[in-house]
This record gives structure tokens, sequence and C-alpha cells, in this order.
């Protein structure tokens, strides 16, 4: 039950990186997506997507690999 819920936790964020970069695609084929007003936002809010999710990633795992030692001595709990 632990793993599935560590998948979604994992997933969420994940998706909202995956939507940030689509935003972005389609700022650079000038394809504006229906509720947002201009391209400049859109590209603004598929940066922050994008950013927010792979930080939050990033930080689930490298949070789960100290907790089980997995990382070099310089990142590890003193």
């Amino acid at each position: 039950m632990s793993r599935i819920i560590a998948l979604i936790i994992v997933l969420i964020p994940g998706i909202m990186a995956a939507y940030g970069i689509k935003l972005i695609r389609d700022l650079f084929f000038g394809i504006l997506q229906p509720p947002i007003p201009s391209l400049l936002i859109q590209f603004l809010i598929g940066l922050t997507l994008f950013i927010a999710g792979l930080g939050f990633t990033a930080g689930f795992i490298f949070y789960r690999d100290r907790k089980h030692n997995k990382v070099q001595k310089r990142f590890s709990r003193r």
C-alpha cells in the first residue's frame, strides 16, 4: 500500500511537469491554449509547472535515497 501511495506522490508532479513541457512546446509552434490569454503567460505557466514538478520529484527521490543511505557522503546527514 505504501508503494502505491509513493507512486501517486511521484506521478502527480510528473504529470504537472509533462503538461508544462507541452505548454512550452505549444508556444514554439504558436498554439495558444483556450483559457490562457497570451503566449507569454502560457510560457510562464509552463515553465513554472515544469520547474515545480521536476523539483518536487527530484526532492522526493533525494529524500528517499538519503533515508536509505544511498547518497554520497557529502549529501548524507551529519
